[in-house]
Parts: structure tokens; C-alpha cells; sequence
């Protein structure tokens, strides 16, 4: 029972940060709705986001083992909560600003301690392969929901109406109540071998990870597959929008089916890597994603105004496009489990920084590039160019599993 609700209370963080994180796209489309902004504009609000979560991980991950992993994520419910509250009373674009910029820091201190305790309930690499895609799958259960409690907020008759800032008051409940749930969960404090150097020793040790070929290598990778999800996710709802012509409100609800995919591929990929290896099973992925695309988008044409009025009416493009989640799903997970599986636990921590670092700048590289030639050459151009960071993972993962495969072998806790 302790074991369960320690898992329900980092499940729980996740998917509230899912909500909120991967809100993005559609409240980009929105501030361009609502605040009449251009869409390289609209496109800061993930450099918002990511910078910060990059900043705040990369000063603070060692730091987290000496307070607590409970007392971060605790901080960080606190945080956003309270910004959550301000955004609609204020309803401008710079508390948008300002409110993504409180995600990413709060989220920080929640995924660094998140996969801390993740090591600390895991005894092999394939139980902790297995219990990081289950929470990750979780994180886009998260997402999805976010979608459609978004789109419930939006006036279908008035897409500027700024009635859709009042999800914030829903997502500060939420953010209460999982504050709550985390407070009575029984979170180990960070044992001595986790916090056995000065916090300036521990800092140090995360710039030292950052120069070895294996770490060098992983990161590169992190960093691609990020750019690809978030050049694709964040701009999803305004392809559906300008280049399928969607109404707003189907155009968000059917990037929903983008999340499904997620949350589906990552949890089966939980009971299929208990059978099978990681790499093939990876390396099929990408062949799979670059399938997608390059079937999907000769389709993607857009609708005649008023032709669609529910799901059902959206064009085929609209369904294919997302099944790119599919397919995507199972790679950041496995890749940052094999990575933390190859490393002792004393510098899992640090380790995590450098994952959410890495992630913070991919994710905001690809939406910032996607959102520039999105305005420049269409969505269509701007889609098709995710199959050049494809090609790249498939060659940094051969590297990557050439060098981090002797590590594996080590005996549990031996040094890298």
C-alpha cells in the first residue's frame, strides 16, 4: 500500500503537469485568437516554458536530494497553484507569459524528483523501464484530458472570448488537491549515497556527466526526439486550423487523438520491453514515424468553411498526422530509463537535470523553428522537416547503445 500511493502521488503531479505543460499548443492558438499576436510571438510561450525548466534544472538538480524530493514537489504544486489563480484575473498575455515561465520551474523540481524516486522503488532495468513508461503514460492520459477540459472552455461562437482563461480556477483545485496527496505519501527521504557531496560538489558532478562520450551522445538524442514532439504537438492545433480549416474548438479536440497515441504507446510499450530489447524496438519507431509523415501529409487538404461541425466530419489527414504519437511514444522514456539504468544512483539525480535540460532546449528549438517556417512556408513544410531529426536519432542511438551496453552489464551501483 505505501508503495501504491507513493506511485499514485508522482502519477497524480505528472498528469496535472501534463494539463498544463502541453497546453501550449492550444493556448497558443488562442493568444493568437484572444491577444492578436503573430505566431513567431505566439511561439515565445514555449521558450517560456522550456528555458525555464533548463535554468532551473540545471541550478538546482543536485541540490534536490538534500531538501527532499517530497519538499520540491510540494514547492512546485504550491507555485503553480497560486499563478494559476492570477492568470485569469489578470487575462493578458504577459501573465501567460509569466504563468508558462512558473510551470517550467515548478516542473523541474517535479521531474527531477519524480525519476529520483522512480530509482528508488526500482530494483532492476527492467522494472524501472517498465514503471518510467507506466508514469509516462500517465503524464499523456494528462495530456489528453487537458485537450478536451481546454476545449470545453472555449466559446465555439467567439474564439477570442477570454471565457477559456477560467480553466486556470479548475487546474489551481487540482493543484491543491495532489499538493495533499503528496503531503501524506510516504516519499523516502534521499538516502546518504544520494547526497554524500556538498551541494557545490554535487553541481560539479553534473557539469563533469555533461563531457562523457555516452552522456554527450544520450543528450544529443533527448534533445532531437524533444524537438520533434514539441515541433509537432505544440503546433498541432493550428495546423488543424489553417491548414486542414477545422473550427477551433475540433481543431484542439482532435489533437487529442496525438495524446491517445502517446498514452497508448507508452503503455504498451510497459509489457512489451519485458519481452524485448530496446534498441530494435526503438529503431522500428522511427521507421514507423518517418512512415507516417511521409503517408499522412500529400493528404493533409484543406475543408471546405462549415463542411465540419463534429469529429466525425474531419477530414482523414486529421486522424493519420497524430497517429505519429504512436510510434513516438515509447523512445523518451526507454532511452532516459537505459540511460539512468547504466549509471549508480548517486548520480541518477544530476543525471535527471541534464535529461530535463536537454528536453527544455529540444522542445523549444522545434516549436520555435516549426512556428517560423509554419508563418513563412506553411504547416505542411513545416511538418515534413521533423523527418531530418528522424534520420538523426537513428544514428545517435547506434552509437548510444554501442557505448552504454557494457554499463548495463555492471554490477548494480557500480561506478561508470
Amino acid at each position: 500500500m505505501p508503495r501504491l500511493l507513493i506511485i499514485a502521488a508522482i502519477a497524480a503531479s505528472y498528469f496535472v503537469f501534463a494539463i498544463l505543460l502541453n497546453s501550449v499548443g492550444t493556448v497558443i492558438l488562442q493568444s493568437i485568437n484572444s491577444f492578436d499576436i503573430s505566431k513567431p510571438d505566439a511561439s515565445t510561450l514555449e521558450g517560456f516554458k522550456d528555458l525555464s525548466i533548463a535554468a532551473v534544472s540545471f541550478l538546482v538538480a543536485s541540490f534536490i536530494p538534500r531538501v527532499g524530493y517530497k519538499l520540491a514537489m510540494l514547492a512546485g504544486l504550491v507555485l503553480v497553484g497560486v499563478l494559476c489563480v492570477v492568470t485569469p484575473v489578470i487575462s493578458e498575455f504577459w501573465v501567460i507569459k509569466l504563468l508558462f515561465a512558473g510551470v517550467g520551474t515548478a516542473f523541474a523540481l517535479v521531474k527531477v524528483s519524480v525519476y529520483a524516486i522512480i530509482g528508488q522503488l526500482s530494483s532492476s532495468t527492467r522494472e524501472h523501464s517498465s514503471l518510467m513508461n507506466i508514469v509516462e503514460g500517465i503524464f499523456m492520459l494528462g495530456v489528453l484530458s487537458g485537450y478536451w477540459i481546454f476545449s470545453a472552455f472555449i466559446d465555439p461562437a467567439d474564439s477570442a472570448n477570454l471565457a477559456w482563461m477560467n480553466v486556470y480556477y479548475l487546474l489551481a483545485a487540482l493543484c491543491l488537491f495532489i499538493a495533499l496527496l503528496v503531503l501524506f505519501a510516504p516519499i523516502a527521504k534521499p538516502g546518504l549515497d544520494e547526497q554524500e557531496d556538498t551541494p557545490a560538489q554535487a553541481f560539479m558532478a553534473m557539469l563533469k556527466l555533461a563531457y562523457r562520450p555516452l552522456v554527450l551522445i544520450f543528450v544529443l538524442s533527448v534533445f532531437l526526439y524533444v524537438l520533434i514532439e514539441q515541433g509537432i504537438g505544440t503546433w498541432l492545433p493550428t495546423f488543424n486550423r489553417e491548414v486542414l480549416g477545422l473550427p477551433v474548438n475540433i481543431s484542439i479536440q482532435i489533437t487529442s487523438v496525438f495524446a491517445v497515441s502517446l498514452a497508448v504507446g507508452r503503455l504498451l510499450a510497459g509489457g512489451i520491453l519485458r519481452k524485448v530489447s530496446w534498441y530494435p524496438f526503438i529503431n522500428t519507431c522511427l521507421v514507423g514515424m518517418a512512415a507516417i509523415m511521409l503517408l499522412s501529409l500529400p493528404l493533409a487538404e484543406r475543408v471546405p468553411a462549415g463542411s465540419v461541425v463534429g469529429l466525425a466530419d474531419a477530414p482523414l489527414a486529421a486522424f493519420l498526422i497524430p497517429l505519429i504519437g504512436l510510434m513516438m511514444a515509447p523512445i523518451y522514456p526507454v532511452i532516459n530509463s537505459v540511460m539512468l539504468s547504466a549509471l549508480p544512483k548517486v548520480q541518477q539525480a544530476p543525471m535527471t537535470g541534464l535529461i530535463v535540460v536537454f528536453s527544455a532546449l529540444g522542445g523549444t528549438t522545434g516549436s520555435v523553428i516549426t512556428g517560423f517556417i509554419f508563418d513563412s512556408m506553411g504547416g505542411q513544410r513545416a511538418f515534413s522537416l521533423a523527418l531530418v531529426p528522424i534520420a538523426g536519432m537513428l544514428i545517435t542511438l547506434f552509437f548510444f547503445r554501442r557505448v552504454s551496453a557494457p554499463l548495463l552489464q555492471q554490477p548494480a551501483g557500480a561506478s561508470v
